[in-house]
């Protein structure tokens, strides 16, 4: 079985709205309200190296295909198999290659527990909608926050209507100088 990782730069108060650009009124707030520490990063690094897959929404899938394959610092990224879950997208950006569409919930799930050679983690990178039906269906198993000291007050969040009781466990968490704080924590399923 493959693990499921939703990774998201997080507001204090929750927002995941536009965080490297968008149409949020604060779009960017990532770069542009806090400095920039290398170290805060590394996560990022790390997911991309140990991932084997990348899973997307259709609105992140349409922000990124456009911009990613040309990005060095996405390679790994550029390089796996990709898949973008949408009832609407008829036909993938033949520039970001390798790149599959996924009609539901069951295809996520058919995805996540298969069997095979190459198990491994699925990053679910942006896609707030797509992360909260994937936390309802429980097909979630861990969480990868980088929490930003800012209060956005207004946006996309990624727990609001949560429908259930969810417990977390803590497994790795860092402070850095620049105020922002990992958080990575399994589902306990």
């Amino acid at each position: 079985m493959r693990t499921l990782i939703v990774s998201e730069f997080m507001s204090l108060d929750g927002v995941v709205d536009s965080p490297g650009g968008g149409s949020h009124r604060e779009a960017g707030w990532t770069f542009k309200q806090v400095p920039y520490v290398e170290a805060v990063y590394e996560i990022k690094g790390r997911e991309q190296t140990e991932a084997i897959a990348l899973l997307l929404g259709r609105v992140s899938y349409s922000e990124f295909s456009p911009v990613w394959p040309t990005m060095k610092e996405f390679a790994e990224y550029n390089a796996m198999p990709k898949y973008v879950v949408s009832t609407t997208i008829t036909e993938t950006d033949p520039n970001w290659s390798n790149t599959s569409i996924l009609r539901s919930l069951d295809d996520v799930a058919a995805l996540r527990d298969s069997d095979g050679d190459d198990d491994g983690n699925i990053i679910v990178a942006g896609s707030p909608t797509l992360a909260k039906s994937l936390l309802a269906a429980g097909l979630v198993d861990r969480y990868h926050l980088l929490i930003f000291p800012l209060l956005l007050g207004s946006g996309k969040q990624l727990f609001d209507n949560a429908t259930e009781l969810t417990k977390l466990a803590l497994v790795e968490h860092e402070a850095y100088e620049n105020g922002v704080v990992k958080a990575v924590y399994d589902v306990v399923h």
